[in-house]
């Protein structure tokens, strides 16, 4: 899914990921991935790659900024930022030129729902790279200049977002969906939270977020399995069993109508969403084909071909199922000059329902599956591609085999199940639209 367009979707881009993985014959997914757990009951994901003396290292832990306090939001998001600034007895400086001395990479990042971190380094200084991303994880210092540095990052980022239609109209629509849960609110935080967050904050945090319980691990590249076990041990022998909980599941609650954000400018930014659909759902394979020819598969779909080629009401349309830790959604997004939001939106509606009703025709089923079954190109061409889709597949519940029978998973789907489940997912009633702009003809509901 290529859609950048709100923010639960960048939360399920390893889902997307994995979606769209071919058959394992293909040359670039021609790796055997074996399961193993390290003598500390880690369980990790190795693609043994001798060719080249280089690892790739993918970690990520469950839970992410929705494990922030509600008053200090974006502490998880900014001590993932502070793990690359010094560790240890390593000034921020001093790790970046340890990092630099061995030709080495690393960095962490939080969304909603995980906090990240990627490692890259060559054979022959795993042990030295070790040593640093050890320290990193386990021994941050939090040092106040860093802290000033990226806190000032982190508000200029949040300042900037306040002011972009997408941002506005994504973070709105999580309001609507998930009040009450961490979901509802930017995983970036406030100025006003993030202002507020001290050193005993970041601390907290990092209690709460890095823990053993919750860890998803790949590795990729020039290492046995008892190298690889003994490697992500000693990474993570610094950190706690457990943390803080991870929320609840919550259904989106949103009922049919529109939300009006006023907004100067001759264009209205339009996000749209509804309750989703897990990908361990037995039905998720026929809804990836649905929302392929609804909204997903970009010039081939029904949406852009009803409000781009026929009508030019937007330049671009796009929908994608969203699939993280605690909800699923189905989202979609476009732009529309104000004169014509009202009709724009008229179209989705209508779509929607024509969709919901009659399903999809047999050559609409024929041109998604080949575009499903490898007609688009993956960059499964490094270690650490392959690494980052394994870490996704983790995540979300797929097994180890799943690359070599994903494709006939997709072949199996047949009109029949596409029409099942477009009665089933396809919900006109809790379809939403937030927009931001100046919509002619368009009253809000709420």
């Amino acid at each position: 899914m290529s859609l950048s367009l709100h923010p639960p979707l960048a939360r399920a881009a390893a889902a997307a990921l994995v979606a769209a993985l071919p058959l394992a014959s293909s040359p670039a997914l021609a790796v055997e991935i074996e399961a193993l757990t390290t003598p500390g009951g880690v369980e990790v994901w190795l693609v043994e790659e001798r060719s080249i003396p280089f690892i790739a290292l993918e970690m990520r832990f469950r839970g992410g900024g929705s494990l922030d306090d509600p008053d200090r939001r974006g502490a998880t998001y900014l001590m993932a930022g502070l793990l690359e600034e010094g560790a240890g007895g390593r000034d921020a400086v001093a790790f970046e030129t340890a990092l630099d001395a061995i030709a080495a990479s690393f960095s962490a990042d939080a969304g909603a729902d995980t906090l990240s971190v990627s490692a890259r380094f060559l054979t022959e200084v795993k042990a030295e790279a070790v040593e640093l991303i050890a320290d990193a994880l386990g021994r941050p210092r939090f040092d106040d200049e860093a802290i000033t540095r990226l806190r000032d990052q982190h508000l200029s980022i949040i300042a900037s977002r306040a002011r972009n239609p997408r941002n506005i109209a994504s973070d709105r629509l999580d309001a609507l969906a998930f009040a009450g849960h961490p979901y509802a609110a930017s995983h970036l935080g406030s100025a006003e939270s993030v202002a507020a967050i001290d050193r005993d904050d970041l601390r907290a945090a990092h209690r709460a977020a890095l823990t053993r319980d919750r860890i998803v691990v790949s590795v990729v590249g020039d290492i046995g399995p008892q190298d690889a076990a003994a490697m992500v041990d000693a990474i993570l022998s610094p950190l706690p069993e457990t943390g803080a909980p991870l929320p609840p599941r919550t259904e989106p609650a949103l009922e049919r109508g529109v939300t009006i954000v006023p907004f100067p400018g001759p264009q209205s930014l339009v996000a749209f969403g509804q309750r989703g659909i897990g990908i361990d759902d037995p039905d998720y394979f026929a809804a990836m084909v649905l929302n392929h020819v609804l909204g997903g598969g970009g010039f081939g779909s029904r949406l852009t071909e009803e409000l781009r080629e026929r009508r030019g009401l937007t330049y671009g349309i796009g929908t994608g199922l969203a699939s993280w830790e605690a909800a699923d959604m189905l989202l979609g997004q476009f732009s529309a000059s104000n004169a014509r939001a009202a009709e724009a939106k008229a179209l989705v509606v209508a779509e929607w329902e024509r969709m919901a009703r009659d399903g999809i025709t047999e050559e609409e089923l024929r041109a998604a599956r080949t575009y499903l079954t490898g007609a688009y190109p993956l960059r499964f061409s490094s270690n650490a591609a392959i690494a980052r889709i394994l870490t996704g597949m983790q995540l979300g519940g797929l097994p180890a085999d799943y690359p070599a029978r994903r494709n006939a998973l997709v072949e199996a789907v047949t009109r029949e199940d596409v029409a099942r489940v477009a009665a089933r997912l396809l919900d006109p009633e809790g379809l939403h639209f937030v927009v931001v702009g100046a919509p002619e003809g368009l009253e809000p509901t709420h």
